[in-house]
């Protein structure tokens, strides 16, 4: 505990339990973590069987990169079942190893294919990358 002083009176400030412990993992390098990377998209698509194709190709197409890609622990697709308007159409969820993984992931032959076979079947794109022990 430490003491100070506010408006002429002593106070004690009391450190919360464990909090010397998230002051360690603070500083830990990020790059040693384990990170989300997740991906929504909209799919191009004037009918609905379109869009099922277009949805089939996407989840289809990042579901053959389990295995293939080191670093790449988790693979998950997931296709919008709400059909509220602003939802997007497909998720993409992964995890890897860590920030080189997820680098190394993002010039991969076998992701680049993809992403090339998929520039026209997207209409929007939206992504979040983050750290997480």
């Amino acid at each position: 505990m430490s003491a100070f002083e506010h408006d002429g009176e002593e106070s004690t400030l009391v450190q919360p339990a464990g909090m010397s412990a998230i002051r360690s993992r603070e500083s830990a390098t990020i790059t040693s973590l384990r990170v989300k990377h997740i991906v929504m998209w909209n799919v191009r698509s004037d009918t609905p069987d379109e869009r099922r194709r277009s949805i089939a190709l996407v989840k289809n197409g990042f579901e053959s990169l389990q295995g293939r890609i080191p670093g790449l622990i988790v693979v998950e697709v997931g296709v919008d079942h709400s059909r509220i308007d602003y939802a997007c159409d497909v998720v993409l969820y992964t995890e890897f190893e860590d920030q080189a993984s997820l680098d190394a992931y993002t010039v991969h032959p076998a992701h680049l294919s993809l992403r090339d076979q998929l520039a026209g079947v997207r209409t929007a794109r939206h992504q979040v990358d983050y750290h997480h022990s």
